[in-house]
């Protein structure tokens, strides 16, 4: 099954260097599409019905025992729990063992002061539900190419994302989900160059 065989119930398409928030019901899919190729999305996701409750990459390696996301996976929250699982993908290289870029990201490795950032347009996406700046969990990065060596130390590539590809997640509880266009253009984490994502929710 395809994004083409389902109704969509919204669209959306975050510019670069920003963030969009949506609902995401139990039994509605999301798809995030790379709309353009190259672009990471940083993806975070709540519990709707108790925003305490999130997506944490830390304990889905732990539920997972992988720093990879395949195809049947689970999307482990801080309570073990999944709250969407992975139902397709087109890509099959993402990351949620880096944090987001944020303010001190910027400043400290690069030198640059405001620069947009990934952290603090998350925490604008999500300013209705209340959300503060310390409340922002670890990312899913979708799309983020890394490569770990044998010795543990990691290289940051070129994502593989093509225009168009895209992960297709299902929500398994009532979600609030906030996506990203990943503001790096320091490193080739997109390809040097900041471009849109489109949230779909499919019905």
């Amino acid at each position: 099954m395809t994004v083409s065989d389902h109704k969509i119930k919204s669209r959306f398409v975050i510019p670069p260097y920003s963030a969009h928030c949506v609902d995401v019901l139990a039994g509605e899919e999301l798809c995030i599409i790379d709309v353009e190729g190259r672009q990471v999305s940083d993806f975070i996701c709540f519990n709707k019905d108790d925003m305490t409750e999130h997506v944490s990459p830390v304990h889905m390696r732990s539920s997972l025992s992988s720093l990879r996301l395949k195809v049947g996976d689970g999307l482990f929250s801080n309570r073990r729990d999944p709250l969407m699982t992975l139902v397709e993908d087109t890509v099959g290289k993402h990351d949620f063992f880096f944090p987001a870029c944020d303010y001190y990201r910027y400043k400290v490795d690069f030198g640059v002061e405001n620069h947009p950032n990934c952290h603090d347009n998350l925490v604008k996406a999500l300013a209705g539900h209340g959300i503060r700046m310390d409340e922002i969990p670890d990312p899913i990065n979708w799309f983020m190419n890394n490569d770990v060596d044998a010795n543990g130390d990691y290289t940051i590539r070129d994502p593989l994302s093509r225009p168009g590809d895209y992960v297709r997640l299902r929500a398994l509880k009532n979600c609030v989900v906030a996506c990203t266009t990943c503001s790096q253009d320091f490193v080739p984490v997109n390809g040097m160059t900041v471009t849109p994502i489109e949230l779909q929710v499919l019905a």
